[in-house]
């Protein structure tokens, strides 16, 4: 007695390589969004506009800006609270970007260790 498959499984190599040629075509894509990401640039301005992060794709600092008036030699937990918060939101923004865009490719599918 033969064993059937259902209908439209199977097909062999050519469905195989079918979907080798979606994979690579899905690859190509994500290898793509991900060089987007990291050569884009993201900000973040916390204190009412006190301190300002600007980070690569790549989670690299490229720019500090923390305005005078918020530095107070008697108060320095609340500058280091400000650049922690606005170093953790751009950090936010960057995993948000990769996650929606690297979903879209997907379709929502998660491949641990690729983005």
């Amino acid at each position: 007695m033969k064993a059937r498959l259902p209908q439209g499984m199977g097909g062999g190599a050519q469905n195989m390589n079918s979907m080798i040629k979606q994979a690579q075509k899905m690859q190509e894509k994500i290898t793509e969004v991900q060089e987007d990401i990291e050569n884009r640039e993201f900000s973040t301005t916390v204190g009412g506009g006190a301190v300002e992060v600007t980070m690569t794709g790549r989670k690299s600092i490229k720019n500090l800006v923390i305005k005078p008036e918020v530095v107070d030699p008697e108060d320095i937990e609340m500058l280091q609270d400000l650049i922690i918060s606005a170093f953790n939101d751009t950090v936010s923004k960057i995993e948000e970007t990769t996650e929606k865009e690297m979903g879209a490719i997907t379709g929502g599918v998660s491949f641990p260790g690729l983005f």
